[in-house]
């Protein structure tokens, strides 16, 4: 099982947005002391709920200022951005970090980045397979070629290559954030791996799991890449020496956040979205998740991985909202979950 923190840079009521991307960068830093496996970095635009608008410059960051860890996007918007330019950058991030550097990607929203980035509706309602699968040709082909109908181009050379790394990984990971039917069928189809969001519980995630075996094994993806195919959890994590603490660290702390950062997202064409309660979705990702003692901690990780299969899991860390809490719960994971799951 490998344990690693999922940061988003979430601006809280009250601080500033270089406040947030400090904790940010301090939390995975002492990611690295504590042991974890990895870091996930969130990417979003024009909102508080995330204040870092390109996860994979923040990952290059953070991969130049630790050792060991593996930096990952969780996720880079594919529709927001060409995927040949994200994919140079991919390649560059894998080499010069001997190969500890892993791009996760999704859809995003209907928001006003489409717009803004000149993209269009289209790019977030059709256009993600031909992103995606051109941004793998990319990491996995010598030279591309485009003739599709969003991307066309002559046959050019991928510089750098991510084959010439000197890691054993002949170019990053790239997973795919799920989360209906649809996408889980894309990227079992191509043996991506998946991100799942930590809105879901262990069940749901289960079912997406054992649906991705199903259309990798129907796309003739062989036994041992199904059943190697390592998937990532997302969720919460707060430690506590009592599971009510915890909690109340939480929902003093992250509904506010919620609240604002959420409010802030505005879609491109004007269509209805609901607004999760941030009080009771604070609440359920703390029925979820990993939130109370060590030990408790340690078997609800233990649990889901049991449950679900799958054995990669990206914590948000950062729900106390302040710096130091945030260090400490860190620290705790590290030093007190850690040792109980093998």
């Amino acid at each position: 099982m490998r344990v690693g923190s999922f940061v988003l840079a979430a601006q809280f009521p009250g601080q500033g947005q270089g406040e947030a991307l400090h904790r940010a960068v301090r939390s995975a830093e002492a990611a690295e002391e504590a042991g974890l496996d990895s870091v996930w970095l969130a990417e979003h635009h024009f909102v508080p709920y995330g204040t870092c608008p390109s996860a994979i410059t923040l990952a290059a960051l953070l991969l130049g200022r630790t050792r060991r860890l593996r930096v990952g996007t969780a996720v880079s918007v594919l529709p927001t951005v060409h995927p040949v330019a994200l994919g140079e950058q991919a390649a560059l991030l894998h080499i010069a970090s001997g190969g500890r550097f892993s791009l996760g990607v999704g859809r995003g929203g209907p928001w006003v980045d489409l717009e803004v980035f000149g993209s269009g509706l289209e790019a977030y309602e059709s256009g993600f397979p031909e992103s995606l699968d051109l941004l793998v040709r990319w990491l996995r082909e010598p030279s591309v070629a485009a003739a599709g109908e969003r991307f066309a181009f002559r046959e050019v050379p991928v510089v750098p290559r991510p084959s010439e790394s000197l890691s054993e990984e002949p170019g990053p990971e790239v997973v795919v954030a799920c989360t209906s039917p649809a996408s889980v069928r894309l990227a079992a189809e191509r043996g991506l791996p998946m991100l799942l969001g930590m809105h879901v519980g262990d069940e749901e995630k289960a079912e997406m799991v054992s649906l991705w075996r199903t259309h990798a094994r129907a796309a003739g993806r062989s036994p041992e890449e199904v059943l190697d195919a390592a998937h990532v959890s997302a969720g919460v994590c707060q430690i506590a020496d009592r599971r009510t603490d915890a909690v109340e660290t939480l929902v003093k702390a992250m509904p506010g956040w919620l609240r604002q950062g959420l409010e802030a997202h505005v879609t491109v064409d004007g269509r209805h979205r609901s607004m999760r309660d941030p009080v009771a979705y604070t609440e359920l990702l703390c029925g979820l998740h990993p939130v109370g003692t060590p030990r408790l901690c340690a078997d609800r990780l233990a649990a889901t991985s049991e449950r679900t299969g799958i054995s990669r899991f990206a914590l948000l860390v950062e729900g106390s909202g302040d710096l130091a809490a945030t260090e400490e719960n860190v620290r705790r994971l590290g030093a007190e979950v850690l040792p109980h799951l093998g």
